[in-house]
């Protein structure tokens, strides 16, 4: 078995939402000053490196983090390579095997560069959410900070994603994963009001 970290690491440069709060860690407490322990502080959004979204992030009647059950961000997943495609759309999935997996994860590649934010990604079209569905997913996870353009204020992706009951993992890192099929463990923090949630996400590989 091995196993293989897909998140990005946070650290007090790591990029995030033009306008949203930037991440920082400090320790409050040095061991020479407690006498026994380190203790740091941590402040950052909620969408910042690898994360889900809850419904609540886009709709205000949503779901938050706390009402979504955990074994959606568990189980099988295939890692699917769209590597210098536009968009992420059902015509991308025709050929692609999807029977014994509840979780498709993408490779895009298209923030290629971890240090900045990038400037423009290939979005998810609304009309996947419905071929999913179709096929028994619950789940999407993409190597991008959002579903949508990211000068989208409509949101049709992340919409369509929750109208058919799919969740949303975003931030994965996916450049050292060859496409194939594995086992997804992503949760996130039990945050009862939580619109979103950071969350260490590692594939399995049992083969």
């Amino acid at each position: 078995m091995k196993m293989i970290d897909i998140s990005r690491p946070l650290h007090n440069e790591t990029p995030v939402w033009p306008g949203d709060t930037p991440f920082s860690f400090s320790l409050n407490w040095t061991k020479e000053e407690s006498g026994s322990v380190n203790v740091g502080q941590l402040i950052m959004s909620s969408h910042t490196g690898t994360h889900v979204d809850a419904p609540f992030h886009f709709d205000s009647d949503g779901n938050r983090v706390l009402d979504m059950a955990p074994e959606r961000f568990m189980g099988p997943a295939i890692v699917v390579s769209l590597e210098g495609e536009p968009e992420i759309s059902p015509e991308r999935l025709i050929e692609i095997d999807l029977t014994d997996v509840k979780k498709v994860l993408f490779k895009t590649n298209a923030w290629n560069d971890s240090t900045r934010f990038p400037g423009h990604i290939p979005p998810v079209t609304k009309e996947l959410a419905p071929f999913l569905k179709e096929k028994g997913i619950d789940l999407i996870g993409v190597d991008l900070p959002s579903v949508d353009p990211l000068d989208s204020k409509e949101l049709d992706a992340h919409h369509s994603l929750r109208e058919h009951d799919i969740g949303i993992l975003e931030g994965i890192d996916l450049t050292h994963v060859t496409p194939g099929i594995y086992e997804l463990v992503a949760l996130p923090l039990p945050l009862k009001e939580g619109d979103g949630s950071p969350v260490r996400a590692v594939l399995i590989d049992r083969t």
